[in-house]
């Protein structure tokens, strides 16, 4: 009874009573209309001069002109005029204080924090709810005036994302959120719906390429909101689009027209549609996955949304997608890239990192920003002169590592070049002693010797390879594996002695004895170890 609609011949009854000077009270009490209303038309009523008994009546036209901005159904206020909404704050207790209280209003103070002030500042004993009063008449204001937008066939589409429902994630074994991309051609209103479990650059473009292809053709504009996604920086005079979107629209050949920031209006078609799909689609049905959710929307799509009666333009969206489908621009020969574009700092391993994924640049780049272009199966990387530095398969799981050797400092490079079969060619290049002494280094069961092969190579290039391979040689005659004694060796020059030792009996308390020479004495009395 409260939000019933309340026909002008009421009102002009209860204006008639009020002539007869009955109260607002008893007029209500016998017609039911609310006693706010009854005030508001009264005030009307004395401004107007019509409780003048020698003035006619108004008829319904005249007094629904006069009341039609004053009144809403649900017991609200739409339009007040200005002399009015003095008069009641004339009337409030809280005149007194309408300076501080307006410009606290215009500073955006909460309700709350001015009745506090007021009561801790200025003594008010009254109610907050007086100050809700007060600050509800200021925010009265005439509403500005629209127009509706008209769109050619193929003109433009608008696109928006909506909050979706929970949904069984298989991969993290759980329930997670999802989105609702919707995109709205403004003159069919025929739609694409796809539920996303992500809002990101690569997602949204996804469902361009996909919308796309459900129209078979690529609208001449697209009006978004102005989602990061979309826009990297949404300002009124210089609005900066995500590279990734803009490449995207270069391979439709579609404009972005992104709407006012704050204003989405611009772009009721999709608001719509959003809503369209939260109060129909969405409430009535249930879906075991993600692919069952959007296999259900895209039935939706085709069988009830696209063949219900249009609120607005009386049709059925499918029957105008008829004829706006002949107007939209082809698709193209080659479809653009799904790619991401983001800035990433070359670590001091050489690697930069895009989603939790490792890629190599080379060694010289350093300590600086790059820029990562990651498309659906390559990872190209550039330096700040747009320059291509590194180029990667794209990496799918989060950890992994994409590594290009020659991208590393040549130290690296040739350390990691000496695995241990180079080390073994190496040696047998060298001579078969050196081979004998780093098969028995890498055949250690305990420890790792291959840095102490290395080692061992090196003295080749640095004391030539026959020197190596003679003391090589005197290593093997006294059963020493010892690196440290081929180093030491060599730079004493030990191996280059030419002086003849006196070979000395070594006897021994059984009675045995044996000689040995003397550089192969002189490498026992050496020892050492690796």
């Amino acid at each position: 009874m409260a939000n019933r609609r309340i026909e002008m011949q009421e009102y002009r009854q209860a204006l008639y009573r009020m002539r007869l000077k009955e109260s607002d009270r008893q007029i209500n009490k016998d017609m039911g209309l609310g006693r706010p209303k009854l005030k508001h038309l009264r005030s009307i009523a004395i401004q107007e001069n019509w409780l003048d008994p020698d003035i006619a009546l108004p008829d319904e036209a005249a007094l629904k002109e006069a009341i039609k901005a004053r009144f809403m159904a649900n017991r609200q206020i739409n339009i007040l005029e200005p002399a009015l909404i003095k008069e009641e704050n004339q009337h409030s207790s809280l005149f007194q204080f309408a300076p501080i209280i307006e410009e606290w209003f215009k500073k955006g103070v909460s309700g709350k924090a001015i009745y506090k002030a007021l009561v801790r500042n200025q003594g008010y004993q009254g109610h907050y709810s007086s100050v809700r009063r007060y600050l509800q008449n200021l925010r009265i204001v005439k509403p500005k005036a629209t127009m509706i937008l008209e769109f050619a066939p193929g003109e433009a589409c608008q696109v928006d994302f909506g909050a979706g429902p929970l949904v069984y994630d298989d991969r993290y074994r759980k329930m997670v959120k999802t989105w609702f991309f919707v995109m709205t051609l403004c003159f069919s209103r025929h739609q694409y719906v796809e539920f996303v479990l992500d809002q990101t650059v690569e997602t949204w473009l996804n469902c361009h390429h996909h919308a796309f292809r459900h129209f078979g053709g690529v609208p001449k504009r697209v009006i978004i909101d102005n989602p990061k996604c979309a826009i990297t920086r949404a300002v009124t005079d210089d609005i900066l689009v995500q590279r990734a979107y803009a490449e995207c629209a270069e391979g439709y050949e579609f404009l972005i027209s992104p709407c006012p920031v704050a204003d989405p209006q611009k772009k009721g078609r999709v608001e719509s549609g959003v809503k369209y799909v939260k109060t129909n689609f969405l409430p009535t049905r249930e879906f075991v996955g993600l692919v069952d959710l959007n296999r259900q929307a895209m039935q939706w799509v085709m069988q009830e949304a696209g063949e219900r009666t249009h609120g607005t333009t009386y049709e059925k969206p499918l029957i105008l997608f008829t004829i706006e489908r002949e107007h939209l621009q082809a698709l193209p020969g080659r479809v653009p890239d799904v790619c991401a574009w983001a800035k990433a700092k070359v670590h001091s391993d050489t690697h930069v990192q895009f989603q939790s994924c490792l890629y190599s640049v080379p060694s010289r780049w350093i300590n600086t920003e790059v820029m990562v272009r990651a498309g659906t199966s390559t990872v190209d990387i550039f330096n700040d002169k747009h320059e291509l530095i590194a180029s990667h398969l794209r990496l799918k799981s989060r950890g992994e590592r994409s590594t290009v050797d020659a991208h590393y400092p040549p130290e690296a490079q040739a350390w990691l070049m000496q695995t241990p079969q180079y080390c073994l060619d190496q040696a047998r290049l060298i001579g078969p002693a050196c081979l004998a002494l780093v098969i028995k280094l890498l055949g250690d069961k305990v420890l790792d010797r291959l840095r102490s092969v290395q080692g061992l190579l090196r003295l080749g290039d640095k004391f030539g390879a026959d020197r190596l391979e003679g003391v090589c040689v005197l290593m093997r005659e006294a059963d020493i594996v010892s690196v440290k004694t081929v180093r030491q060796m060599l730079e004493k020059g030990l191996d280059q002695q030419n002086e003849k030792l006196e070979s000395s009996p070594s006897v021994y308390r059984n009675g045995g004895h044996f000689y040995r020479s003397p550089n192969v004495q002189m490498v026992m009395d050496m020892g050492g170890a690796v």
